[in-house]
């Protein structure tokens, strides 16, 4: 029996942990090398999915002191074979399963990539193995897997980062500051505008070969069987809702979070939500493509999120303030050159998303974006989706996670896995 093989099979008959995707994950004590107690003080980092983000996100922790690139993982050797040569690895840092990966007791932590229907399967087994994860955005596919993530990062007391990077940048807190320090007064509107598909969606499709240098199948892992077809995979994945949930999962992770900030929602999350949505009647792509979501908070706040532009745009009743990632504008424009006084309220400050994430793996610190804040962000987007699909409002109680009286869309908080992963 091959090495590789025989780590995989002793993985799994470790196995003592269930997955809110069905699959089970070994309780593996952490390396006993853990940042300023390691002889190099430097963390050992692991990444899982080496495409597009996944190679930004690399070369971001490549060039961030204190940590050390030790393996990869890819299910493509093409995205392999590149990211062995970006980490300057020997191919023998490189892993197809990323069983094997966190397999290794020298890996500290793990920088997770993949598309969003991995993202909790891989976090879960990356936790319960003793590493700390910094796993990009949208965290979960389903509300209730978020759930379980958050239970289990806090039982095996792990450090989570979740990758809503928007939360280190100057202008995104500075706009967030303003509003809980009631520069504009009480809050009324929310706008949150997320951009439209940037890929057009293809209507005509057949399946095709797969590709030698790509395990299809264990690219779809948890999610149902379809046939192969180019255009599903890679970036776009995220406009099949089997693995993402299109724009309102991928903008909404970033601009709903920031609302939910600002609005000190970082662990909870609106009570009434109605919505409408254009989703594709032919082709290959089923996201909605245009949305129209109107979200209650308590206070009798209104947060609407639309299709049109990217930003977030506070309307009080005594000013207004918009903030994008090219600029922040306040009305009246004196509040953009006001300072936040030290009596007043502050929030999380970090400068360097990936930074803060090292850091806090040294400090047992939660990170600026952890995995409570997550989940809650991206179960605003979750339950904007499932409003749109119903086609009713819909009431939500944050405390309990559930819908209020109305079990056809309790049922949509969940997902059951492919046969073959509910071990």
């Amino acid at each position: 029996m091959k090495s590789d093989e025989l780590t995989r099979r002793l993985f799994l008959k470790g196995l003592a942990g269930t997955s809110a995707a069905g699959l089970l994950f070994p309780a593996v004590m952490p390396s006993a090398v853990r940042g300023q107690d390691a002889p190099s003080n430097r963390i050992t980092l692991g990444c899982i999915g080496t495409g597009g983000m996944g190679i930004a996100n690399l070369k971001g922790f490549f060039n961030t002191t204190g940590c050390q690139i030790v393996a990869v993982c890819d299910v493509d050797s093409v995205h392999l074979k590149q990211a062995l040569k970006e980490a300057h690895l020997p191919d023998s840092a490189g892993y197809h399963d990323f069983r094997d990966l966190l397999a290794r007791p020298d890996i500290d932590a793990v920088v997770v990539s993949t598309p969003d229907h991995w993202h909790v399967p891989i976090s879960l087994a990356a936790v319960r193995a003793g590493k700390d994860v910094y796993c990009e955005k949208p965290l979960t596919l389903t509300i209730a897997e978020g759930r379980d993530l958050c239970n289990a990062v806090r039982q095996y007391d792990r450090v989570f980062q979740v990758g809503s990077h928007q939360r280190s940048d100057v202008n995104f807190r500075f706009a967030c500051e303003l509003v809980r320090n009631g520069r504009i007064g009480k809050i009324q509107r929310v706008f949150v505008d997320i951009p439209a598909n940037n890929r057009p969606n293809p209507l005509t499709w057949k399946e095709e070969p797969v590709p030698a240098h790509f395990d299809y199948d264990m690219w779809l892992g948890p999610a149902q069987w379809e046939p192969y077809v180019a255009q599903r995979c890679h970036y776009n994945f995220r406009f099949l809702s089997d693995y993402s949930g299109g724009q309102m999962t991928n903008w909404g992770a970033h601009h709903l979070d920031i609302a939910q900030w600002a609005l000190g929602m970082d662990d909870s999350g609106p009570i009434r939500i109605s919505g409408k949505g254009e989703f594709p009647k032919d082709g290959l792509f089923d996201t909605a493509d245009n949305v129209m979501i109107e979200y209650t908070y308590p206070g009798d706040i209104t947060m609407i999120c639309r299709t049109g532009g990217s930003s977030v745009l506070f309307e009080g009743d005594k000013g207004k303030i918009y903030v994008s990632r090219e600029e922040l504008k306040t009305w009246p424009e004196s509040l953009k050159g006001t300072a936040i006084l030290p009596t007043e309220t502050r929030l999380y400050r970090s400068i360097n998303h990936k930074a803060n994430f090292l850091e806090c793996i040294r400090t047992r610190r939660r990170p600026i974006t952890d995995v409570e804040i997550g989940h809650r962000s991206s179960t605003v987007c979750h339950l904007g989706t499932i409003a749109m699909q119903l086609g009713r409002p819909l009431r939500w109680n944050p405390g309990v996670e559930q819908f209020v009286d109305d079990p056809d869309a309790n049922r949509l908080l969940s997902r059951s896995p492919r046969a073959k992963w509910a071990i």
